[in-house]
């Protein structure tokens, strides 16, 4: 079943309410914190948080952090603006596709992308586009789901996904062919929770590429 966002908001309108009881299970909220911890945010940067959700990764942001959390379902910014304001940070909610961001060029020293990859249409486009935000040479920290490095998703597996289709995410998703086309320099790659199957990730932008693709509407500070 191929995802799509109109799929994803009425999927996500259903999910708002429940959301957080499910992903503050012990599981996720400890892979959660370990891969702030990866981030290593710092006083003074500027993260963007990629499918920001209901904003269960805010109150984990350092003090002195500016914020951008964008997602694709106002039902989900709708709980996410609920937790502001964060004391120390500066935060800013935005309602945008993931896929294409509205942002300039190299805006951001660090990128969260939190269980968004295995649930934008294309996740490649995503973690490209994520890429363009960041600075040269600027680290990002993937915590989601995937099939096992070099493995193909089994008869079951793609049974499962069917169902889990309809509850809005992806599980036979593979992060190496989206770095491999991306040109992720990939730093630490961990299980997080439920044996492996969910992974923290830590890449880093090239610190010299090619000039990439301008947004239409630059944010502007």
């Amino acid at each position: 079943m191929q995802r799509t966002n109109l799929g994803n908001l009425r999927t996500y309108a259903l999910w708002s309410p429940v959301y957080d009881r499910l992903i503050g299970l012990p599981p996720f909220r400890i892979a959660r914190a370990k891969a702030h911890e990866r981030l290593a945010l710092e006083e003074g940067e500027r993260v963007l948080l990629v499918g920001v959700g209901t904003g269960v990764d805010l109150p984990l942001l350092p003090f002195g952090i500016e914020a951008v959390g964008v997602d694709l379902s106002p039902a989900m910014l709708a709980r996410a603006r609920g937790r502001l304001p964060i004391e120390g940070c500066q935060i800013e909610l935005l309602e945008v596709d993931a896929q294409q961001m509205p942002f300039a060029d190299a805006t951001f020293d660090a990128a969260l992308l939190a269980l968004i990859l295995s649930v934008v249409p294309d996740g490649t486009a995503c973690l490209a586009e994520t890429l363009r935000l960041l600075k040269p040479g600027a680290r990002a920290v993937v915590f989601d789901k995937f099939l096992p490095r070099g493995k193909r998703p089994s008869f079951g597996r793609r049974l499962l996904n069917r169902l889990t289709n309809l509850f809005g995410t992806d599980i036979n998703r593979a992060f190496e062919p989206m770095a491999e086309a991306c040109g992720c320099e990939i730093i630490v790659d961990e299980p997080a929770a439920l044996g492996g199957a969910y992974r923290v990730i830590v890449f880093r932008k090239a610190q010299s590429e090619q000039t990439p693709r301008r947004s239409s509407a630059p944010w502007s500070e």
